[in-house]
């Protein structure tokens, strides 16, 4: 079959939720526009002759700019994620401060534009001043979310620390669990005080004389689940994070607030109360999205399920700032200017653990991630970059060793699959999305999602393309990127590329392609090249140019502007 799509704009699954998609029928026909999600009956065999492909560019429809911050991470104290992770005292890894160099040298080439923390679910029951002062007079702490003893000597000023060694923007969850209303403020005021006052001053004194300037705050993190601490449902949670909000932009008014999102598609009207009562002050409402599943297209086919959780959100988005509504100036600080975004903060594969909680839980967390896994982060990368006039920030989770692309031992580390596609796209794509129209072969797969522990049918028979395209262009339009993923497990798909508009494209450019023996090639200790990306000069591009696209790969073409 072949699929026509067009990517375009988009105008509680956690990590209790996971998308199981098992079954798969392959190349059919049908009509595809990715702005409706199609359900189709008819099916061929997989396997059979790929259909001619062709993928078109218009380097003059810029679709939407890409806020870098897409391309973010998040780091929670859970498992090896922060000790033995980022942060391991007393190794010979480790610079005088505690930090790990290696890790710090690769998560630096990732070019982190944002970093989460202190959580996910750990940020309900952290008090974060436990965690500043004197290490050896901080308070060595159980810690209910995880099951685990927490040192706090990895606290505010050491995270602060870690943002600014790699250059990314801080982004702070405060704990809507069992803290409380005057010491979410609090945090702001020790983070971002200028006054001659308690917290700001207390930052002075541990020696941080200037404000950190911490922007971005979230709300709480999964408010809505039995399996945190201080659960709350919509009306409660919306009620309390109005105050919350009111208490720390009094503190500092220009601090942006990520509202804490539902826990699945089917639950949007936690969104809708969540935003009524936060429409003037919310300036982002998160989303968190875990897939898992051994089926390879299955995995690959949640894209679109992902896909639709962000469209719906979008929806409510739409809905509620479309009501005519009186900024409240009665709060003492300037409402939100911009339209509410999407924080999708929290998102990854996650095969081990999907229902419930236990107490061996770290080693769990582990996971191990091989070249399938790669392609389905790259079509997510295409997705956010599709849907970047929505989507302006998210967090894959987690940085290092849990459900991570950096693994590490005590002698040394290696980069996971799921690395590469991130290296890949914030070194070499640009900053606009442009007008990408795909003709492609399909598969179809029919998926069904666990929503915490009751698993219920999403769709059925979705046709998707094997070619998942997505160009960029820089700001300067010094070159065009086309980053592809081929989905086709077995088979080579030669396309047709067209690049239309003004300046024309030149000869010259590179090829950049991650790809393995086969989809279930990963690396290790042992091999830890297995999937790496590869690249070479090209001088094949023009108006009109074909490439073959291998089977599982994912493929960069970065293309040179010129003005003739």
């Amino acid at each position: 079959m072949l699929v026509f799509s067009r990517a375009s704009p988009h105008t509680t699954p956690t990590r209790r939720r996971f998308l199981h998609l098992p079954g798969l029928t392959g190349p059919s026909l049908a009509w595809f526009s990715p702005s409706w999600m199609q359900r189709v009956s008819s099916s061929s065999r997989v396997g059979q002759q790929a259909a001619p492909a062709k993928i078109t560019v218009d380097v003059d429809a810029r679709v939407s700019t890409i806020d870098r911050k897409i391309y973010g991470h998040f780091t929670e104290h859970f498992g090896r994620c922060i000790y033995g992770g980022i942060f391991e005292e007393g190794s010979s890894l480790s610079d005088e401060q505690g930090y790990r160099k290696d890790v710090l040298d690769v998560a630096r080439q990732l070019r982190v534009p944002v970093l989460r923390w202190p959580g996910g679910n750990f940020a309900a029951s952290y008090h974060w001043s436990d965690g500043i002062g004197p290490k050896d007079q901080r308070p060595r702490k159980f810690d209910p979310a995880w099951f685990a003893e927490e040192s706090n000597h990895f606290g505010t000023d050491e995270y602060i620390a870690y943002c600014r060694k790699l250059g990314a923007e801080p982004y702070v969850c405060v704990n809507m669990g069992t803290g409380t209303i005057e010491e979410a403020a609090a945090w702001v005021e020790y983070c971002n005080g200028t006054t001659n006052t308690q917290y700001a001053n207390l930052r002075r004194k541990y020696g941080n004389p200037e404000p950190y300037n911490v922007k971005y705050w979230g709300l709480g993190n999964e408010v809505w689940g039995d399996f945190n601490a201080g659960r709350k449902g919509a009306g409660e949670y919306a009620r309390q994070a109005l105050e919350l909000a009111k208490m720390m932009k009094w503190v500092d008014p220009s601090i942006k607030l990520i509202a804490c999102g539902s826990y699945a598609a089917s639950d949007l009207d936690w969104d809708r109360q969540v935003l009524e009562t936060l429409y003037d002050v919310a300036d982002y409402i998160s989303m968190h999205v875990y897939v898992g599943g051994d089926d390879y297209y299955g995995l690959l086919g949640s894209a679109r399920l992902f896909e639709e959780r962000i469209r719906a959100l979008d929806g409510v988005i739409g809905a509620v700032l479309g009501k005519n509504r009186t900024p409240r100036f009665v709060f003492g600080f300037p409402p939100r200017k911009d339209r509410i975004q999407i924080a999708v903060d929290e998102w990854n594969i996650w095969y081990r653990v999907r229902n419930g909680r236990d107490r061996n839980v770290t080693s769990k967390q582990e996971e191990r991630y091989n070249l399938r896994d790669a392609l389905w982060t790259a079509s997510i990368l295409n997705l956010f970059q599709r849907s970047s006039s929505t989507v302006t920030m998210a967090n894959l989770n987690q940085l290092v060793n849990v459900l991570a692309p950096i693994i590490t031992s005590k002698e040394g580390l290696f980069l996971q699959s799921i690395y590469f596609p991130f290296r890949l796209y914030v070194e070499h794509c640009g900053n606009i999305a442009l007008d990408t129209r795909t003709i492609s072969p399909t598969f179809t797969t029919n998926s069904q999602a666990a929503v915490t522990y009751n698993a219920r049918t999403m769709a059925e028979n979705i046709v998707l393309p094997y070619l998942d395209a997505q160009a960029t262009v820089d700001d300067d339009a010094r070159f065009v990127s086309l980053a592809v993923v081929n989905r086709h497990r077995d088979q080579n798909i030669r396309t047709t590329i067209q690049v239309q508009g003004s300046p024309a494209l030149g000869r010259e450019g590179m090829v950049f392609e991650i790809n393995g023996t086969s989809p279930e090639a990963e690396n290790s200790f042992n091999g830890p090249e297995n999937v790496t990306i590869k690249n070479r000069k090209e001088s094949i591009f023009g108006k009109s140019f074909q490439y073959e696209f291998p089977a599982h790969s994912v493929s960069l073409l970065k293309m040179q502007l010129s003005s003739g």
